[in-house]
C-alpha cells in the first residue's frame, strides 16, 4: 500500500501519497477541503504529475531515435511508486529514479523529485528533473491538480478564471487526445473567463501560449485561489463532464499533434535536457485561510 505523508502548519494541511507523489488532500484550518477527493465515479486522480510527457501519443506509442515504445496518457510517473527522500512538518520530497520498468518504455537514466511545501496559506509544488544519462533526454512535464467547483461555501455562484496578464490567449482543442493544429478564438475577455460546464464537452481547453505566469480561480463574491507558475508556459483547463471539480493545469509540453510525429523530440513545447542537466518546474496556490 502507498504511504501517506502529512504536512501542516497553522493554516493548511496537505497529504501526499508515495504513489505518484500525488497530493491527496488540501484542507484549511477551518476544516474546508479545497482539493478534489478522487471519486472514481468521475475521475480517480487528484493532483498527478505528468512525466515524461503531457497528454497522449499517437496510438499510445512514443519514438526515441526511431525506436517505438508504448506510453500511456500523461506518462508513467503518476502510476509509479516514489521514495520519500526528506520531510519536515511543512515539507516533503519524494523521488523517482530510473528502473528496469521505466527503461523498458523510456530509455533514459533520470531523477524526478516532487516537493510539496507549505508557507502560511501558500502551497508550493515543485518538480526537479535531472538527466543522469550520457545522452540528451527529451521530456515534457506538467501538473494536473483538481480543485473543487463549486469552491467551499460558493454553491450557486459563478466561477471565474482571471489571468494576471489580462490576455486573450488562443484556444486549442484535442481530437482523440491529440492536439489539433487550428487556433480558435479565445474564450477569455480581457483576461477573464466565466466557467461554464458546456465548455468541457469537447475535452480540455488548452492555451498553448500567452496565458502568463499566474491566475486567480474564484467564485463571484466568494473565495478565491491565487496561482503562480514557474517554467510552465502552457495552460489547460479540464473538467470531467458533470464532475464537481475543475483542473487548472500548468504544463511545459503538450500532447502530440494530430497527424504529427511520435518522436518525443517533436512534441510541441517539449524539452531536451543535456547530460547532467537539471530543470525545475513549480506551481504555487494561495488559499483564503485564517489562523484559528
Amino acid at each position: 500500500m502507498p504511504e501517506i505523508t502529512r504536512i501542516s502548519n497553522q493554516q493548511l494541511t496537505a497529504e501526499i501519497s508515495s504513489l505518484g507523489a500525488e497530493m491527496q488532500a488540501l484542507t484549511s484550518a477551518d476544516g474546508k477541503a479545497w482539493l478534489w477527493n478522487g471519486d472514481a465515479a468521475f475521475w480517480n486522480g487528484r493532483s498527478p504529475v505528468l512525466f515524461p510527457m503531457v497528454g497522449k501519443a499517437p496510438d499510445n506509442r512514443i519514438a526515441v531515435d526511431g525506436r517505438s515504445y508504448e506510453m500511456g496518457q500523461h506518462g508513467f510517473a503518476r502510476r509509479s511508486e516514489f521514495s520519500l527522500a526528506a520531510s519536515s512538518e511543512t515539507m516533503c520530497r519524494y523521488e523517482l529514479r530510473a528502473s528496469d520498468t521505466t527503461r523498458a518504455v523510456y530509455p533514459f537514466e533520470f531523477l524526478l523529485a516532487l516537493t510539496h511545501s507549505l508557507d502560511g496559506g501558500r502551497l508550493t509544488v515543485a518538480a526537479d528533473v535531472e538527466n543522469r544519462d550520457e545522452k540528451p533526454m527529451p521530456f515534457g512535464l506538467g501538473f494536473h491538480p483538481a480543485f473543487l467547483w463549486p469552491l467551499p461555501g460558493a454553491e450557486g455562484r459563478a466561477h471565474t478564471v482571471t489571468l494576471d496578464n489580462g490576455a486573450e490567449p488562443a484556444l486549442t482543442r484535442l481530437e482523440g487526445g491529440l492536439v489539433k493544429p487550428q487556433r480558435l478564438a479565445s474564450p477569455f475577455k480581457a483576461g477573464r473567463l466565466t466557467l461554464d460546464r458546456s465548455m468541457f464537452e469537447e475535452d480540455a481547453m488548452i492555451f498553448a501560449e500567452g496565458a502568463g505566469t499566474g491566475l486567480t480561480y474564484a467564485a463571484e463574491g466568494g473565495p478565491s485561489l491565487k496561482f503562480s507558475f514557474e517554467n510552465l508556459p502552457n495552460l489547460a483547463l479540464w473538467q470531467k463532464p458533470g464532475a464537481p471539480f475543475v483542473c487548472i493545469e500548468p504544463w511545459h509540453g503538450t500532447a502530440a499533434e494530430l497527424g504529427g510525429s511520435a518522436e518525443l523530440t517533436q512534441r510541441p513545447y517539449g524539452l531536451v535536457l543535456q547530460p547532467g542537466g537539471t530543470a525545475r518546474f513549480a506551481f504555487a496556490v494561495e488559499l483564503p485561510v485564517q489562523v484559528l
